[in-house]
């Protein structure tokens, strides 16, 4: 088995990517308040301040800074998706072996994670996050996409309301 290292500094702030293992599904957004609720119940038992979060169909990003002391966001992933997971009705398709050791098929196994290393980096991230929305082709208005956390920006004065609005198709030159 593959031995994967991960950059763990206690008190850092982290960007993570994390996917469904089924990428045309919509459980993430079809169960908002359930992944809400277990992302809640996990940071009342092993706190984390989210800087920013955006939740899509089938795969979310978000970043996040422990606290001063812990480096564990492992452990904070490993009881959000089990949680989400146990509370989730059995639908998906599972292997044998899943099925032998009783595992759920909802998630991908690993995920994407990146240590921020300085402002710039967090700047780029954080608006990564914001964007995408708008880059999936969910909205042309990112105020529009109630599953992220740039309602919460805009609040905050980070951005306008009308950040990164779509662009207007250019014409073709096609038809009439």
């Amino acid at each position: 088995m593959p031995n994967y290292r991960r950059a763990r500094v206690a008190g850092a702030t982290y960007f993570f990517t994390v996917n469904l293992r089924d990428r045309s599904s919509d459980l993430l957004v079809r169960e908002i308040e359930l992944l809400r609720e277990t992302v809640r119940a996990t940071r009342l038992r092993h706190p984390f301040h989210i800087d920013a979060w955006v939740v899509l169909p089938e795969h979310m990003h978000c970043m996040w800074t422990l606290p001063p002391s812990d480096a564990d966001f492992a452990l904070r992933w490993k009881v959000i998706k089990f949680a989400f997971a146990k509370r989730v009705p059995l639908t998906e398709a599972r292997t044998l072996n899943q099925q032998r050791r009783r595992e759920r098929g909802i998630w991908q196994r690993r995920y994407w994670e990146h240590l921020i290393r300085d402002e710039r980096d967090y700047q780029r991230h954080f608006d990564y996050i914001h964007y995408n929305p708008l880059k999936h082709g969910h909205v042309e208005r990112l105020a529009d996409w109630p599953y992220s956390s740039f309602h919460r920006a805009v609040a905050q004065g980070v951005y306008s309301e009308d950040w990164c609005i779509a662009p207007e198709p250019a014409a073709s030159g096609l038809g009439e």
